[in-house]
């Protein structure tokens, strides 16, 4: 019938827009891993749980602009998780940008030296979700202080941002080594957010000792 061709064209319209949208969004989201929610490995012991993930997935955290913190050693698949994450928000519609912590105080530098330091803080700022991966590797300088405590400012009880780090959550306060800048910091990262505490041994260092074994049989 008539209609039901309009509507299989609608409905063939309305799914190419999403698509492209979605496009869109990875694209601008630049993650570091191409990652899914369904390929997360729940096998590992690292203390992941299917039911943390599965409350994450509604993304109602996003809409209320909670935070998501994740902590645990090297390799044990922090970085996977967070991209997985920030691909799910893009899925449900949700602007997503990724970046290493020292790729993004990186950027803030150049872009106080050439003058675009208000519009990344604008860019960075309308993300509902932003990735602050593997923070708190380097001493950060007193300007990458102020930058981080501007962009908590900003994004506070309405953006989602999500921290992967190395360092136990207690430490962070000494890590910034500023009290009070780290109290500000802090309490608006932290006040809100979700956390993960991942464990065990490396992911990585598990899947090179599997491949060596394949190769010698």
């Amino acid at each position: 019938s008539l209609v039901g061709s309009e509507m299989c064209i609608r409905d063939r319209e309305i799914t190419y827009r999403n698509d492209k949208r979605l496009q869109r969004l990875l694209s601008a989201a630049r993650f570091k891993e191409m990652a899914r929610l369904a390929d997360v490995d729940y096998s590992h012991p690292r203390g992941l749980k299917p039911s943390t993930v599965a409350a994450l997935q509604s993304n109602h955290w996003i809409s209320k602009g909670h935070n998501l913190v994740m902590t645990g050693p090297t390799g044990c698949g922090k970085t996977y998780l967070a991209c997985a994450l920030g691909h799910h928000a893009c899925v449900q519609g949700h602007p997503t940008r990724y970046f290493r912590a020292s790729r993004l105080f990186e950027q803030l530098t150049i872009a106080h030296g050439d003058g675009s330091y208000l519009k990344l803080l604008a860019q960075i700022a309308k993300a509902d979700v932003l990735i602050i991966d593997d923070w708190g590797l380097e001493p950060l300088t007193q300007v990458q202080k102020n930058d981080l405590l501007e962009i908590m400012e900003d994004r506070h009880n309405k953006k989602t941002t999500m921290v992967t780090s190395q360092l136990p959550v207690e430490n962070w306060h000494d890590f910034i080594n500023d009290p009070t800048l780290a109290d500000a910091i802090l309490d608006r990262l932290l006040h809100n957010a979700h956390k993960i505490n991942l464990k065990g041994e490396s992911m990585r260092k598990l899947m090179t000792t599997l491949t060596e074994d394949d190769h010698l049989k």
